[in-house]
């Protein structure tokens, strides 16, 4: 993998924590959700103003991407209400990067050099291991692990069809674009069916994640969509998963959460991972 294409992915990896932070913080996980996908739009707008419109041989890629994003915004805000975010967030974003990598080699194709292998399964078991460790009372939420199985099952889901879909766009960040507004619109429409009162208060109180979570999400994400075009899927899916490291490390310094022995030895195996991938021939 290139540096230019490893700094984005990381830097992509930095927004998507600082959003995830952002949401957090805030008592109200449907509002903020909203806001953060509702917050594409400004941004959107913006992108297809500076970039041209996805080539139409992407645009069945836009619809298979809308919906796969859709289902994983419907079953990450079922997880946050069946369990803790701090266990079941890691299973979700750890799971995807092995089903990536596992319809790649054996279902697209691509040849990926031992070492890089090892990458993705170094990264994706440090981060379902960070999962793992904060159960410190000894329960399992199998419930909730579940859902965070199937949310992973949607990451890898968008991230092969959106990678698949730049690829034939000629213009990635446009394609990324579409697929955003489309999303949000989506959204919008399933909340009005769900909960009126979640639109109202996104754009009352919502509106600190409406600007800057989904600001920041869409950055980040239009920046995988682009890395997407120039590495295999499967290397930008896990190394984009080292958000997680960041938000680690964010909760640490700004939430003051306590940092242990087990969480530190999954974050090294995280972090040795990111570092064959970015030295692993092949990429």
């Amino acid at each position: 993998m290139s540096l230019p294409v490893f700094g984005a992915v990381l830097l992509a990896a930095l927004l998507h924590a600082t959003w995830n932070a952002l949401v957090k913080g805030g008592a109200d996980k449907a509002v903020n959700m909203a806001g953060v996908v509702l917050g594409h739009t400004p941004a959107a707008l913006i992108a297809l103003w500076l970039f041209p419109l996805p080539a139409v041989a992407s645009w069945p890629y836009l619809l298979g991407g809308m919906m796969a994003h859709f289902g994983y915004q419907v079953f990450l805000l079922r997880a946050y209400g069946m369990g803790d975010l701090s266990q079941v967030y890691p299973i979700a974003r750890g799971s995807a990067p092995l089903m990536v990598t596992g319809v790649s080699v054996l279902g697209l194709g691509v040849v990926l050099a031992p070492l890089q292998l090892v990458a993705v399964a170094v990264i994706a078991l440090g981060l379902i291991s960070m999962a793992l460790v904060r159960s410190g009372d000894g329960t399992r939420n199998l419930p909730a692990a579940r859902v965070a199985l199937i949310t992973g099952c949607f990451i890898a889901s968008y991230s092969l069809i959106d990678g698949l879909g730049a690829r034939v766009s000629d213009s990635p960040v446009g394609f990324y674009a579409v697929l955003g507004l489309a999303n949000a619109v989506v959204f919008a429409l399933y909340l009005w069916w769900r909960d009126h009162s979640v639109l109202r208060r996104t754009f009352t109180t919502g509106l600190k994640v409406f600007f800057v979570g989904g600001t920041a999400s869409f950055v980040a994400y239009a920046l995988v969509v682009w890395s997407f075009t120039q590495a295999p899927i499967a290397l930008v899916t896990a190394l984009r998963e080292t958000s997680i490291i960041f938000a680690l490390l964010i909760g640490v310094l700004f939430f003051k959460e306590r940092l242990d022995l087990p969480r530190v030895l999954a974050t090294f195996a995280v972090l040795s991972g990111a570092a064959l991938l970015r030295f692993g021939k092949g990429g």
